[in-house]
C-alpha cells in the first residue's frame, strides 16, 4: 500500500506569509533630530577608544544611551540609530545599505543631503541617504581608500580606486571641486558574469556573440570602445572570458576590475604617489614590463594616454589576442583618439605612419552604448579594412539601428547584420569556426 502524507490526504497547504521590505531610512523621518544624535554620537566614539573588555553592540547602545537623555524613541528609530552607527563602525557610512542594494548601479554623494543614484539605468535622488556635513562625507572617503593603499588629501585631492568586488570608486575633494567633497561609487555588476547574461538583456544577438567568440579565439585584436558607463569594462571581462585556459594572461589596469577565471592569469595594477611611496608606475611602465614576462595574451584595462603606442607595438610584434578598451563615440572616433593619443606621447614619427600602426593592430572595434531608456546595448561591430586614401577603412559587419520609442519611453530597434564579406574570415575558418550566417559552410 502506497503511503500518503497526512497533508496530501487532506490537502492540506501551507500559507506562505511574505515579510515587507522596510526601506530603514524611512523609519526616522526627522531629519534635523537625527543628525543632530548622530553627529554627537559619532564625534564621541571617533574621539574615544572602543574598550577593549566591551562588547561592540553595548559600547554602540551605551553611546546611544548617553546622548539619548531626554528623548524619547520609538523601538525602530533607536534600531535605525543602532544601524547608522554600526555601519559606521563596520560599514562604509551611509553608504553602506546602498552598496548592498542590487538594484542599485551607481552612486554619487554631491553633497550632505544630495545623493543620487542610478537604478536600470536611470538616475533619481535619494532622499533617504544623508551625511552630517562634508567632513562626515571626506571620513567617509578615507575610509573606503585607505584600506586600498590610496590616500586623498589637499595636496592629493583625487583618487581612483575599487573595492575588493570590483565596483570603481572615484573622489575629488577641494580646493579642485568647488562643492565640497564628491564620491562616486560605480557598483561591479554581478548579474553580468558571462555572454548568456548579455542575451538576456539584449544587449547583443546570438550571431553577434558567436561572432565575437571566434573572434577572441581566432586571436584577433579587439578595440571595445564607447562613453562613460557605457559597459565598456563589462563587455570586455566577458570577451576575455573567451580566451583558452592554456593560455598565459597579463592584464594591466589602474583599479583592477577584470574577473578573469582562466588560471594562468597575471594581474598588474598601476601604483601612484603616496606617503608611503613616491615612485609613480604608469599604464605605459607596465605594458612595457609585461612585453618581458612572455604573455600570450595582453588585456589592457583602457588606453588613454601614451601607453598606447607601446600597445600598438605589442599587437604588431607578436601578441596577438590583444583587448583594450577605449573612450569614443563612435568607431572611427576611437581610431581618431589612438592617432592623437600616439602624437601626444611625444613620438616624432609621421601620421602616415601612426595610420600604418592602428591598421595592421587593430582587427575589430566593439561599440558599446548606453541608450536613452538606460539599457547598454552593442551598437557597432566593425573591421578595420585597410585605407580609404588616407583615411582608415572601417567596415560595419553588425549594427543597431534606433528606429523610435515605444508607449514606456524604451528604445525600439533592431539589430542587422551589414555585410558578409569579412577580411578576417579566412583567419576565422582556420580556427575551425563556421558562421553560416556568413556563409562559413562546410565546402
Amino acid at each position: 500500500m502506497e503511503h500518503k502524507s497526512f497533508g496530501s490526504v487532506f490537502k492540506l497547504t501551507e500559507e506562505k506569509k511574505e515579510t515587507p521590505i522596510v526601506n530603514d531610512y524611512d523609519i526616522f523621518q526627522d531629519k534635523e533630530l537625527l543628525d543632530s544624535i548622530r553627529s554627537r554620537i559619532i564625534s564621541n566614539i571617533i574621539d574615544d577608544n572602543i574598550p577593549k573588555n566591551m562588547n561592540l553592540n553595548d559600547f554602540i547602545n551605551l553611546e546611544i544611551d548617553k546622548n539619548l537623555n531626554g528623548i524619547t524613541l520609538s523601538t525602530e528609530k533607536r534600531n535605525h540609530i543602532f544601524n547608522l552607527i554600526d555601519n559606521e563602525i563596520n560599514g562604509l557610512g551611509p553608504v553602506t545599505e546602498l552598496l548592498k542594494d542590487n538594484s542599485v548601479t551607481e552612486i554619487m554623494v554631491n553633497g550632505p543631503n544630495d545623493v543620487y543614484v542610478e537604478i536600470d539605468g536611470k538616475l533619481v535622488r535619494d532622499e533617504s541617504v544623508s551625511f552630517i556635513n562634508d567632513a562626515h562625507i571626506l571620513r567617509t572617503i578615507q575610509k573606503i581608500v585607505q584600506p586600498l593603499g590610496r590616500t586623498i588629501d589637499s595636496s592629493r585631492p583625487m583618487v581612483d580606486a575599487r573595492l575588493k568586488d570590483g565596483s570603481r570608486i572615484n573622489a575629488i575633494i577641494p580646493p579642485l571641486s568647488l562643492n565640497g567633497p564628491v564620491l562616486t561609487i560605480r557598483k561591479f555588476k554581478k548579474d553580468l558574469n558571462n555572454i548568456e547574461d548579455l542575451l538576456r538583456n539584449g544587449t547583443m544577438t546570438r550571431d553577434m556573440a558567436v561572432f565575437l567568440e571566434a573572434c577572441v579565439k581566432s586571436k584577433l585584436n579587439i578595440l571595445v570602445c564607447g562613453g562613460t558607463g557605457s559597459g565598456k569594462t563589462t563587455v570586455l571581462n566577458i570577451l576575455s572570458s573567451f580566451i583558452g585556459n592554456d593560455e598565459r594572461i597579463i592584464t594591466i589596469e589602474d583599479a583592477a576590475e577584470l574577473k578573469l577565471q582562466q588560471s594562468h592569469v597575471i594581474s598588474l595594477e598601476t601604483r601612484v604617489d603616496n606617503y608611503e611611496s613616491k615612485s609613480e608606475v604608469t599604464i605605459r611602465d607596465l605594458v612595457r614590463n609585461s612585453l618581458r614576462m612572455r604573455p600570450d595574451r595582453i588585456i589592457v584595462g583602457e588606453v588613454r594616454g601614451s601607453e598606447a603606442f607601446d600597445m600598438l607595438q605589442a599587437m604588431n610584434t607578436g601578441h596577438e589576442g590583444s583587448l583594450t578598451t577605449l573612450h569614443a563615440n563612435s568607431p572611427i572616433d576611437a581610431l581618431n583618439r589612438l592617432e592623437t593619443m600616439v602624437l601626444m606621447g611625444g613620438i616624432e614619427i609621421p601620421v602616415s605612419a601612426i595610420r600604418d600602426y592602428i591598421e595592421n593592430a587593430i582587427d575589430i572595434v566593439v561599440q558599446v552604448a548606453r541608450l536613452s531608456d538606460g539599457r547598454r546595448k552593442v551598437v557597432d561591430i566593425s573591421e578595420v579594412d585597410g585605407f580609404k586614401g588616407e583615411d582608415i577603412n572601417l567596415q560595419p559587419i553588425f549594427k543597431f539601428n534606433q528606429t523610435g520609442l515605444t508607449k514606456e519611453m524604451d528604445v525600439d530597434g533592431e539589430f542587422k547584420l551589414i555585410t558578409k564579406k569579412i577580411k578576417m574570415i579566412d583567419r576565422i575558418k582556420n580556427k575551425g569556426f563556421k558562421l553560416d550566417f556568413l556563409g562559413c559552410k562546410d565546402e
